[in-house]
């Protein structure tokens, strides 16, 4: 494994949605995640995390700790043979040990073991304890760049689930499925140095996990076709790479150098500029333009586009 990552970082993900739906919401009858004020589409963290755990598993031979239908507890009892082997009774799992320093070494064996913990942390005292760490990153909700119109759209089935409904309805049953036609989607994340240096008891997320993780930012949706979520695709990926670890410049100043234009008929507004509200709904990657102010960039600061 590569050295733990030495520079601080913040990018921007631009993802898009054609007819499927992005993040249901279960509190929500599963309709795509809605903010009700202002009409944006949003993907939770979790779930843009949960691509990324899965790409990483399907692309690599790392280990992933949050894996679909795995018993942690089971995963944390591997920390303690390895650095514990002496310890067997259960009630002895239940509190790290009193030595910081083979508390530490059960953490360390848990990073050092599965790739999300390295990228994203993890709570690990859930009955039989291997500690907690913060992982350096992290990421936001993503939040469409444009108000978008969910809509409810009926199915037909023609199995039956039952004798009796076959023989009452023919085997013909309706359905519910929720679309968003089109959503273009933005995200935020950052890379903390610190919290990867082993100096500074972090994780040990190295460069080659960073390398991995541009890589399934990348193509995550390629890899995560459903009937449920239409056609969805990453479409831009914007670093900004710092010089040194704590950082050259403020992360929201950096963002705010990335911005969104609508497209129509040879003009170009930014999102919301009153010229756009009669414009037809986007429909496509190509209604949009996504511009990167390099002006004046902060001593220290480079910007990488993948």
């Amino acid at each position: 494994m590569s050295q733990p990552v030495t520079n601080r970082h913040e990018f921007v993900l631009y993802f898009d949605v054609a007819n499927g739906n992005p993040n249901g919401d279960p509190d929500a009858g599963n309709m795509p995640r809605l903010d009700p004020e202002t009409n944006q589409g949003l993907v939770s963290d979790v779930a843009l995390k949960r691509k990324v755990r899965n790409y990483v598993a399907m692309a690599s031979e790392h280990r992933i700790y949050m894996s679909e239908g795995s018993a942690l507890n089971l995963l944390h009892k591997e920390a303690w043979a390895a650095v514990m082997p002496e310890i067997t009774k259960d009630e002895e799992f239940k509190k790290l040990p009193k030595d910081q320093q083979k508390a530490r070494e059960l953490t360390a064996w848990m990073c050092a073991n599965f790739w999300d913990i390295r990228a994203f942390g993890a709570v690990m005292s859930t009955g039989v304890n291997a500690g907690q760490v913060r992982g350096p990153v992290q990421m936001t909700f993503a939040r469409s760049v444009e108000p978008i119109l969910p809509l409810e759209i009926s199915i037909t089935r023609m199995a039956a689930t039952t004798e009796k409904d076959a023989d009452e309805k023919g085997g013909r049953t309706m359905g519910r499925k929720h679309i968003v036609p089109y959503g273009l989607y933005r995200a935020h994340g950052f890379i903390s140095a610190p919290l990867a240096s082993h100096k500074t008891k972090g994780t040990g997320f190295s460069q080659d996990d960073l390398e991995l993780l541009w890589q399934a930012l990348g193509d995550m949706f390629d890899h995560d076709r459903s009937a449920a979520r239409g056609e969805m695709a990453t479409r831009k990926l914007i670093v900004f790479r710092h010089e040194s670890a704590l950082g050259n410049a403020q992360a929201q100043a950096l963002f705010d150098r990335v911005t969104t234009h609508r497209i129509h008929e040879g003009s170009s507004h930014p999102v919301g500029h009153s010229a756009t509200h009669n414009w037809p709904p986007a429909r496509h990657w190509s209604d949009y333009d996504v511009r990167i102010s390099r002006d004046g960039l902060p001593v220290g600061v480079y910007i990488i586009e993948r």
